[in-house]
């Protein structure tokens, strides 16, 4: 027999989205069942294990560092770098409605809740030819991503008077109910026992994420005129499969826009303790370090240097002849500018150690370039460029670096330093100059140097690959985040939120993201859904 849960919302998905709509909805006295495949422990979905990096606009921190931003001009910036089509309206109307309610919506919504953000915008994004973040935007969660959903989850159970919220762990939806042209529900399967379970609801919002955990359907989607690496890694959360998706288009006639848009980050490595097969880390690649091919020649003539254009970034990576490349670098950059992408590896921001935060900003985070020596294979260290050679050789079971082109390499880029600083004359050291006129890059990015600088060493290899991420494309939504048909006629009780939206509209970025903009676009498209809801859209 059946078991039967009746609520008014519900919501598939516990990743920050479908936390932010649960949250909502029983704010506004709504019952909610929330069904989540995932254990109790990793509610949050990949915003658990997020750094916590907002792009948002004209707030108060940008103005306490003079940064005079608008809506006006960030979403100038926002339609250039995303090459947004004219004629694409939804993403259209999601773009403006973020640069215009993420000060109020995200910024002010969290503040209240508590959320605090590092006292600096960060500067990311730039685009190579100032076509992408004119201005510093990025604001940091103090706490990381993992403090929001804790705080948020505490929120959730506080809300939850008089026992409206049914919680579900470990239950994956298997379809989806309809009743008189409307969807009413869905069907889940309890993971635990197997049994199976009706969730009926007048009003269901879909929060499962995008397609970038499953290599097959990201590969499906990849598109043709893009260059795709035999191998990737997995950055994304390994149920973010896109079936949902496909119930969504093939059994109700919604329609998945963008799906080949994907925002993927070049820089990866394998984690050393995987927590599912194919799972990487994304490396905040150092600025100072060379990016190099298989055979250990610098990637140009447009040198690599992360900041300005991940999207380009990714393409250059997946065009090369094999599907990695290496950071060249010595113990001098990694100390200050090796980082890795996430709450996993930013333990001081993670877990609120501001002095000793600013001790490593300022001395060097020598402990995350030790550990990542002991455990990451693809993390080699020596003491000469030649014993370098000899172990990204022995990584790779090839014979592709010969020491004299690695040597080579290195001493064509220091030969910039013979004369001193008036006569550098290469684009990367360019780049850097201008990245550490912002007062946090300088921070966290080496004054060009030698690369043989005496004192600097050892010598460091990481061999890094492209990893998947984030979908920018989901199901086509309008600004209530109700699901369309191909028509674009709402689908009656059927919303999407977050990344299985595209964060709004089926495709809001564009082709590529000013970054950051992946958290308050779950905040943004949640909300909105819960207001439609509630006023019977």
């Amino acid at each position: 027999m059946t078991n039967t849960i009746t609520s008014e919302v519900l919501v598939i998905g516990g990743g920050l989205a479908g936390i932010v709509t649960a949250l909502e909805a029983l704010r506004a006295g709504k019952t909610v069942t929330l069904a989540d495949r995932d254990t109790p422990e990793r509610m949050g979905g990949l915003a658990l294990w997020a750094f916590g990096g907002m792009m948002l606009v004209d707030t108060p921190l940008q103005k306490h560092m003079k940064i005079a931003d608008s809506p006006d001009i960030a979403l100038a910036d926002w339609l250039s770098f995303g090459e947004l089509a004219p004629d694409d309206e939804l993403p259209l109307q999601w773009a403006r409605y973020y640069v215009e309610h993420s000060r109020a919506e995200v910024y002010d919504w969290l503040s209240n809740e508590g959320i605090k953000f590092l006292p600096a915008v960060n500067w990311v994004e730039r685009g190579r030819f100032g076509d992408g973040n004119r201005l510093p935007r990025y604001h940091i969660v103090w706490g990381t991503a993992r403090e929001l959903v804790h705080r948020l989850l505490a929120a959730l159970h506080r809300a939850d008077t008089g026992g409206r919220l049914t919680l579900l762990h470990r239950h994956r939806i298997t379809g989806l109910d309809q009743a008189a042209g409307r969807v009413c529900g869905a069907v889940a399967v309890d993971e635990e026992n197997g049994r199976e379970v009706r969730l009926s609801a007048p009003s269901v919002v879909i929060a499962t994420g995008g397609i970038n955990g499953d290599h097959k359907q990201c590969r499906a989607n990849w598109p043709a005129e893009r260059p795709q690496p035999e191998t990737m890694l997995n950055g994304a959360h390994p149920y973010a499969d896109g079936r949902m998706h496909h119930w969504v288009a093939d059994e109700l006639g919604g329609r998945i826009t963008h799906a080949g848009e994907m925002w993927n980050y070049a820089a990866g490595f394998p984690h050393p303790y995987p927590h599912f097969p194919g799972h990487g880390l994304s490396a905040i690649p150092c600025k100072s370090a060379l990016w190099l091919n298989h055979r250990g020649e610098r990637i140009g003539p447009e040198p690599l240097v992360t900041g300005f254009d991940t999207h380009w970034l990714c393409q250059r990576v997946a065009e090369q002849q094999k599907p990695w490349t290496w950071h060249l670098l010595n113990w001098r950059i990694a100390a200050k500018e090796f980082a890795i992408s996430g709450a996993e590896h930013n333990a001081r921001i993670r877990d609120k150690q501001f002095p000793q935060f600013v001790k490593e900003l300022l001395l060097g985070n020598h402990a995350l370039v030790r550990q990542m020596q002991r455990e990451s294979r693809d993390f080699l260290v020596a003491d000469t460029l030649a014993e370098l050679a000899d172990r990204m050789n022995q990584l790779t079971c090839s014979h592709d670096i010969d020491p004299a082109t690695l040597q080579a390499t290195a001493d064509a880029f220091d030969a910039n330093f013979n004369n001193g600083t008036a006569l550098h004359n290469d684009p990367q050291i360019r780049m850097i100059q201008h990245a550490r006129e912002w007062k946090p890059d300088r921070l966290r990015t080496c004054k060009p140097a030698p690369l043989q600088k005496p004192g600097a060493g050892p010598y460091i290899a990481i061999r890094m690959q492209l990893i998947t991420r984030k979908s920018l494309g989901g199901l086509q939504t309008d600004l209530q985040s109700r699901v369309l048909d191909a028509r674009g006629e709402p689908i009656q009780g059927l919303y999407s939120v977050g990344e299985a939206a595209g964060f709004g509209g089926g495709g809001a970025n564009g082709k590529r993201s000013l970054e950051g903009t992946f958290l308050p676009g779950c905040i943004l498209t949640a909300r909105a859904a819960v207001r439609a809801i509630l006023a019977g859209g």
